[in-house]
């Protein structure tokens, strides 16, 4: 019960996969122009990493190390299409405002990224907590990013005006360039309070993010040294 707890946590804040470890930026930015599109995104998204989680980690055992990704994208791809006829049937306002980022919740990073980090290695009900904590995170960062835009490009929030009518609507908040000025706001405000960014824990630690150049690094060593390193240790 304490690690499933612990999964809903880290989704949400401490591995906000948006916000903290920088995932999904794609949809992120295009999408959350209002609350209501970043609800919509996020929950679809939510609902397609719990199945894909769950699914995976009950055949994590049964599908091959060869066909892994492709087969998580054969079992992505079917469950966002689902997802997608659902919402075109009931909620054909939100499909028509989500548009392509729809179907391109099979390549989210985040989706595939729990299958191959959490799902492919643990038991269903921990990796379908993942999936929850993971899915809310994503969706309450669209939210939040999605009401600030609204908020500042139209006045409004869910569409119900919240400014004055005297209010001169900052049009840039609702195109590419307020999305970028958002979510940095965001992550400037995480960053203060203590929640720290995936690159701010990198660069503390010493890292200057160039993993190509440390994996030619380690692969430079031969076999002799790296026993000698580890008989040392």
């Amino acid at each position: 019960m304490k690690k499933c707890l612990e999964r809903l946590y880290n989704g949400l804040l401490k591995e906000n996969p948006v916000l903290v470890l920088m995932l999904g930026m794609c949809p992120a930015l295009a999408v959350s122009t209002r609350a209501l599109n970043g609800i919509g995104m996020g929950l679809s998204t939510l609902a397609v990493l719990v199945l894909s989680n769950l699914i995976i980690s009950c055949l994590r055992k049964v599908i091959p190390d060869q066909v892994r990704l492709p087969a998580y994208i054969v079992i992505v791809a079917s469950l966002v299409t689902v997802t997608q006829m659902i919402i075109e049937a009931y909620l054909p306002s939100l499909y028509d405002a989500l548009g392509l980022y729809i179907p391109l919740i099979v390549v989210n990073c985040i989706i595939l990224g729990r299958a191959e980090a959490y799902a492919n290695k643990n038991k269903p009900l921990p990796s379908v907590m993942d999936g929850i904590g993971m899915g809310l995170g994503f969706t309450a960062a669209l939210t939040i990013a999605g009401a600030l835009r609204e908020l500042l490009g139209n006045g409004t929030i869910f569409g119900a005006q919240v400014m004055p009518e005297a209010y001169e609507p900052m049009v840039i908040f609702i195109q590419p360039p307020g999305a970028f000025l958002i979510f940095a706001l965001i992550i400037a405000v995480m960053n203060a309070i203590g929640i720290k960014t995936r690159q701010r824990q990198l660069v503390e630690s010493g890292c200057d993010g160039n993993c190509a150049l440390c994996a030619t690094a380690c692969e430079s060593k031969n076999p002799e040294e790296q026993k000698k390193g580890g008989a040392e240790k």
